[in-house]
Order: structure tokens, then C-alpha cells, then sequence
């Protein structure tokens, strides 16, 4: 995968990633056009198909809610960076189909570089500069699923 950067700190939590005024409505498309809105007002806007966060320790932090990768995923996001996330918000994501990877890569990036990833091998590489690092790739099982569009579809691929 390839995308442009969005880079953010530590403890970027769920309700900031979608806010709770937003969650009575349940269209994903609906609740991209808010993706980020309290911690960066240009992020749903400016987001393209593909784009990848890095942020800092604890990303997605606070209540569980699965909308939060979901928002992420409908607004274009193509995989979150950060050198550890929630559980429920690791878990979440991976059953929405939103790639998450456990790596610190905070100094590695600029807002707007280009971050070049490889989910198998377990590889990052900043486009721009050359800079690599390695991430435990994730189990098969797991790369199924996301390659399979999340649990949900996983899930009804196997009891069809």
C-alpha cells in the first residue's frame, strides 16, 4: 500500500476520531465527513483514498465504539501506524477491515510524506527519504480477514 501521511501524537482517542454528536447516524459515508473533526478540521475534507495515519502510543483510546475505524475506513484511510493501539480499538479495526500496525514511526514521518507499507513482509518505508522500518507482520488469519473486507464478509465468504 501506498499513502499520503497524516501524523498525530499519543492517546488519539475514539472520541475524537468521531465525535459522539455524530453517532446516531448510521451510514459510514455519513459519519467520514466527520473522521477526525475535533482533533483536525481539515482531515475529512482533505483525506484521499489510501491515506495512512501514524500517530503516537494508545491510538484509539476511550469508549469502544466500532465506529471509530469505521469512519476511518469510509473516509479513505488505508492503514493506521502507531507503536500501540487500544485493544478493542486494534480489534474493531481489524473486523471492519482497517489495517493496523503495531510500529513506532512517529520521527520517521512528516505530514504529507509518502509511506510505502508492505503488510506481509512487515516493512515501511518513507518514500521521500529512503528511512525503513520493520513491524512484526501480521498472522495470515488476520491478513485474510482484512484482504477479505473485514469480519463480516470473512465470515459469510466461509458459510456460503
Amino acid at each position: 500500500m501506498r499513502g499520503k501521511v497524516w501524523k498525530y501524537g499519543d492517546h488519539v482517542n475514539t472520541d475524537v476520531i468521531i465525535p459522539g454528536r455524530y453517532l446516531d447516524d448510521y451510514d459510514p459515508k455519513n459519519l467520514a465527513k466527520h473522521a477526525m473533526e475535533d482533533l483536525d478540521v481539515t482531515f475529512a475534507k482533505n483525506v484521499a483514498y489510501g491515506d495512512i495515519i501514524v500517530a503516537g502510543r494508545n491510538f484509539g483510546c476511550g469508549s469502544s465504539r466500532e465506529q471509530a475505524p469505521l469512519a476511518l475506513k469510509y473516509a479513505g484511510v488505508g492503514a493506521v501506524i502507531a507503536p500501540s493501539f487500544a485493544r478493542i480499538f486494534y480489534r474493531n479495526a481489524i473486523n471492519v477491515g482497517l489495517p493496523v500496525i503495531e510500529c513506532d514511526v512517529l520521527s520517521m514521518f512528516q505530514k504529507g510524506d509518502v509511506a510505502l507499507i508492505n503488510l506481509e513482509k512487515g516493512i515501511i518505508v518513507n518514500e521521500g527519504n529512503g528511512k525503513t522500518a520493520k513491524f512484526e507482520p501480521l498472522p495470515d488469519f488476520l491478513l485474510t480477514i482484512l484482504k477479505e473486507g473485514g469480519l463480516v464478509p470473512h465470515t459469510a465468504k466461509r458459510y456460503r
